[in-house]
């Protein structure tokens, strides 16, 4: 399970900004490590290997001069909800995105011991991987509804076998058991539909916004990318609370999105977890500077219009396709003219 490789222990500093990591899993691989250091094939992976805990620690002294930037500015505020940005600040999502960077380091280690034929080493560090995407796997269908259609699908066996019971029960004039079995049909077939329907729900979710997309926070005014979604709040009841959704007019049964939050605005926040009537979509491209330490691992680079390409592994991970810009008329016509 994850908690068996726990990825980091958290240190936080202020309100939440990030101040540095001690990843806990990295005993898994200490001899690992050895090899590499030791040896001259493969640089990359060395680089590979520590450039995690570099680009985490390492702008941590970033983090610290924003946040005094911040508090003696102005911190976002929710007007007459007398909310601020921080209530949508998500420590859960932030640890889901360093489970996935855990995944990507270990899949290039597994590839790294291959390659210099320590097939032990390897291995040992397959099974780790396998370990964390088993887990990652049934956090993900348990989000996406998968565990409702499995629910419907249980039900509807329960449904087949308590059919021929009651077919048995008939035959031998076992009226008294006919009718608790056909109550208990009825009240299955009830519960397979629901859960059914919820499933479909969650397989057939439109999202407004895409992997990458840079937004803009409706009330708190920030600008942010969206790195990760769900179908509906998957987040605790406390902070739902806290972030107030049962005051949102679609409430908690809407899509949530998983956004980097600009550190020169607010270093404070870095995740945060927005329900999408919540974002806009700016009305322009924005291409300026956007600063947050997780943008080069998640992401290749920016597009034409200011957006961010995700990676392969990060539209695997949420089922989305690659999004592809529009061709501009006018500039087909000039290149065409050329």
């Amino acid at each position: 399970m994850v908690q068996g490789v726990s990825l980091t222990t958290l240190t936080t500093y202020g309100k939440g900004g990030l101040c540095g990591l001690t990843p806990s899993w990295r005993r898994h691989c200490t001899s690992f490590k050895k090899v590499l250091i030791t040896s001259d094939i493969d640089r990359h992976c060395i680089w590979h290997q520590n450039v995690l805990k570099s680009f985490l620690t390492g702008n941590a002294g970033i983090l610290r001069h924003n946040r005094l930037r911040v508090e003696a500015g102005w911190m976002f505020r929710g007007g007459d909800q007398g909310l601020d940005a921080s209530s949508e600040r998500s420590e859960s999502a932030n640890e889901d995105i360093l489970i996935f960077f855990f995944q990507l380091d270990l899949a290039t280690r597994v590839q790294c011991a291959l390659n210099m034929e320590h097939y032990d080493i390897a291995q040992q560090l397959r099974d780790k991987l396998t370990e964390v995407e088993a887990e990652v796997i049934k956090q993900k269908e348990a989000k996406r509804g998968s565990s409702s259609k499995n629910e419907a699908q249980d039900k509807a066996l329960s449904i087949i076998r308590l059919r021929s019971d009651l077919q048995k029960a008939i035959e031998n004039e076992n009226y008294a058991l006919a009718a608790e079995l056909r109550d208990e049909i009825s009240k299955l077939e009830s519960e397979s539909l629901a859960a059914s329907a919820q499933a479909l729900a969650y397989e057939n979710v439109q999202y407004a916004f895409r992997l990458g997309q840079k937004v803009k926070h409706r009330t708190f005014g920030y600008q942010a990318v969206v790195c990760g979604m769900d179908p509906v709040c998957c987040e605790s009841r406390s902070w739902m609370e806290i972030a107030q959704v049962e005051n949102l007019s679609r409430g908690s049964s809407q899509p949530f999105y998983q956004v980097l939050v600009d550190v020169r605005a607010d270093p404070n926040i870095l995740v945060a977890y927005v329900p999408e009537e919540n974002l806009l979509a700016p009305d322009q491209p924005e291409k300026g500077r956007f600063d947050h330490p997780y943008i080069s691992f998640l992401f290749y680079g920016m597009d034409a219009a200011g957006d961010f390409i995700p990676i392969k592994q990060l539209r695997e991970k949420y089922n989305r396709p690659r999004h592809e810009l529009p061709i501009d008329p006018q500039e087909e016509d000039n290149g065409g003219g050329a």
